[in-house]
């Protein structure tokens, strides 16, 4: 009789564990994804949209969590190079 009430509170509380687990899980990565969203690069006028140079003016700090509040960010214009990636060059 012992037996059986430890192992339906030794379940019990394993399930409740698992569920508060996966509930601190999805709650921090909801909370890292909402901050990678913050970062403006995408939007900046020195963003390059290269791979092998992503901005021009800080490409070690580009797209990482550390350009969040970018002092050099510039809202891009119609002329940026990012915008331009469709066009061919005439040279």
């Amino acid at each position: 009789m012992l037996a059986k009430i430890f192992c339906f509170l030794f379940a019990w509380t394993s399930a409740v564990f698992l569920i508060w687990s996966i509930w601190l899980t999805l709650k921090k990565g909801i909370n890292h994804v909402k901050k990678l969203h913050q970062i403006p690069c995408h939007a900046c006028e020195f963003f390059t949209n290269d791979y092998r140079l992503k901005c021009t003016v800080h490409p070690i700090k580009a797209c990482s969590e550390q350009a969040i509040n970018c002092i050099d960010f510039e809202p891009k214009t119609a002329a940026c190079n990012a915008c331009q990636k469709g066009r061919r060059k005439l040279c």
